[in-house]
């Protein structure tokens, strides 16, 4: 692995520190260094990169002007972070981001002192940012708090909640809003720069604050005051909610003007109170290819940084996400009452096609994953089927209103979850170990898990003709490469399918991904495997019959221990009165870090030669102890 060229600012600098004594020309070719370094290296091994190269100026900034780790800067959405991890000492560990042992994709605490809360989701930014602020002002530190929001963060409900609450508080916050949206560019210019400069400064501070008070014993004349302002502001600046909020609006600021930027930081430092910075930027800054497609070069794999030419995997198969995105698509073609609903996740979730072929019945929520479920569930109540695709973690995030809204009512919602399982190199943020464990308690559910893409195909056909609510839920990329078959059939609701007979008194039950693992142990050991496919209903009378028939039994599961496909299982067995050996295969009760898939399959002991092996170390013990108790005389 080669090094990125020669940076002699970048190489010389030691920590954030060294910043503050740089002229603006200096931290100029410093911006100029970072965003070369940035496109040398994430072209080698890929990772979050144009929402990283639009925040070069603004991260030199905010570490120029503030004295952080002391000065706490959270970073939502921690994919724009690339810069301050470079800029904070990791520059030279920046080629090992998202393997394994190497960096973490987004901030994480136990990284680096600079990185103070832990993002992988969003929205999150202020409500943390919040919390810090709070906590200086009840210890009496002097310090800021910072909230560094992308545009599309700023559209989760958890944001506005935090700022309606920041603005009651007297702790200095500052929220900036990270802007890259094209359509406000034109707000930035010489009038804004002035405003902006003006809002920012103590003159109109101490002018304001000083006038509430001289008008505040004229109750008239200060609402009158207070609307002037209001208009006066409304004509230049989109400013006004977040002053009724509670904030002092200053923006829109060019976030590529690092004189801009630095001057208005500094003036914000000295201001007391939360203080609102609209910044507006541009995706892929400096680097064509990724601020002409942004969302392509959103998180790209390697590339030619000479041509713009990202290097595609060599593999033929469909993903889990693009089988989803054609069954949807056909749906769609047979039924008019087929609609698609998705937390600002189109591309990842296959609906590019669908988008495109069927808009009115396409709707982007943006990233709000509670209002997307209860509005599936309310145009569920007037007789269409709504169709929720989801990954695994932000699924999470809207689990209220899962039971409230939708399975009390009994509602015919179906949740199509991408990413169930480890998905390798986002890490622990978005490792979907949880769904089955906080579905399966959820009353009127019914969870399906295919093993290959087949099954998708079919459980999302069975899933969309339920009249209540349902789940598929499905790997990161490809699976076994067996071609989904066109003809689209129910499969009976929570029935499993024998996929191999053994004779050795073992018998192995595999949930979706699992099975492959299964079928290889099955192999070596002469086992029995069922493909369970329902979580639930769980297949109860094949459980039991398959129990009784056998001498152990093994259950393989993509998903946490606690609560899971596996704990179903034993509820079964249990109830029944049926004590056997069993041994329980799942994700361990602990974090797994970022790497490929298969690394962090391996982490778990859920890659096929893991489970061979521990199925084998198990099993062969208990089997050679039944033979010699079945070979030894009676007394």
């Amino acid at each position: 692995m080669t090094a990125p060229a020669h940076h002699p600012l970048l190489d010389a600098l030691q920590s954030p520190a060294d910043l503050h004594a740089m002229s603006l020309p200096k931290l100029q070719a410093l911006a100029a260094e970072l965003r070369e370094f940035l496109v040398q290296t994430v072209s080698m091994q890929g990772g979050h990169f144009a929402a990283g190269l639009g925040t070069v100026e603004l991260t030199i900034a905010l570490h120029h002007v503030f004295n952080t780790p002391d000065d706490r800067i959270v970073w939502d959405v921690g994919h724009q972070a690339y810069p301050h991890k470079v800029l904070t000492g990791r520059a030279s560990r920046l080629l090992t981001i998202k393997q394994k042992g190497g960096l973490a994709p987004f901030p994480n605490r136990a990284e680096s002192p600079y990185d103070t809360f832990g993002t992988g989701h969003s929205s999150t930014s202020i409500s943390a940012a919040l919390g810090m602020a709070s906590a200086a002002a009840l210890k009496g530190e002097k310090r800021h708090a910072i909230a560094v929001i992308g545009d599309g963060a700023m559209s989760g409900g958890m944001a506005f909640e935090a700022l309606n609450h920041a603005g009651t508080l007297p702790a200095n916050l500052l929220v900036i809003l990270n802007d890259n949206e094209m359509s406000i560019s034109e707000g930035v210019g010489a009038l804004s720069k002035y405003f902006a400069r003006l809002l920012s400064g103590r003159a109109y501070s101490q002018l304001r604050e000083g006038g509430k008070k001289v008008l505040s014993q004229l109750p008239a004349m200060r609402e009158l005051a207070r609307r002037s302002e209001e208009h006066f502001k409304g004509m230049v600046l989109p400013g006004t909610l977040f002053e009724e909020m509670g904030f002092n609006y200053i923006g829109p600021v060019d976030g590529h003007d690092l004189k801009s930027l630095v001057a208005a930081l500094r003036n914000i430092s000295a201001l007391p109170g939360p203080q609102f910075l609209h910044v507006v930027t541009r995706k892929g800054k400096g680097y064509a290819p990724a601020e002409a497609d942004p969302i392509k070069w959103h998180g790209p794999g390697p590339f030619d940084p000479a041509s713009g030419t990202i290097f595609k995997d060599s593999g033929t198969s469909p993903t889990f996400s693009q089988v989803f995105g054609s069954w949807l698509c056909d749906m769609a073609e047979q039924d008019p009452r087929i609609v698609a609903i998705t937390p600002a996740m189109r591309e990842g979730s296959g609906l590019v096609e669908y988008s495109r072929r069927f808009p009115e019945r396409y709707f982007d929520v943006a990233i709000a994953e509670q209002h997307a479920i209860t509005f599936a569930a309310g145009q569920a109540c007037e007789g269409l089927r709504p169709v929720v695709a989801i990954y695994s973690t932000f699924l999470q995030r809207g689990y209220d209103q899962l039971i409230h809204d939708v399975a009390l009512q009994n509602l015919p919602v179906l949740f199509a979850i991408d990413r169930g399982g480890l998905v390798g190199s986002d890490g622990a943020t978005h490792q979907g170990s949880y769904d089955l464990s906080f579905l399966r308690c959820i009353p009127n559910m019914v969870i399906m898990a295919p093993s290959d893409e087949d099954e998708c195909r079919q459980m999302l056909y069975t899933g969309i003709t339920l009249n209540g609510p349902s789940a598929v839920r499905y790997p990161r990329g490809v699976g076994t490469g067996i071609v989904p078959q066109q003809q689209m059939q129910a499969l009976p609701v929570g029935r499993a399918m024998l996929r191999r007979e053994g004779r050795s008194g073992l018998t192995l039950l595999a949930f979706g991904t699992m099975l492959t693992a299964a079928l290889a142990a099955a192999e070596q050991l002469d086992a029995t495997v069922l493909d369970m496919r329902f979580v639930k209903p769980l297949d109860e009378d094949a459980i039991r019959r398959h129990a009784l028939q056998s001498r152990a039994m093994v259950t393989l599961e993509e998903n946490a221990l606690a609560g899971g496909a596996s704990s179903g299982v034993s509820e079964v067995l249990d109830a029944a009165g049926i004590l056997l050996p069993r041994l329980a295969i799942g994700i361990p009760d602990r974090y797994i870090d970022h790497g490929t898939r298969e690394d962090c399959l391996v982490a778990a002991g859920l890659d096929t030669a893991s489970v061979v092996a521990r199925i084998s170390q198990w099993w062969l013990p208990l089997a050679a102890a039944a033979t010699d108790a079945a070979a030894s005389p009676h007394r």
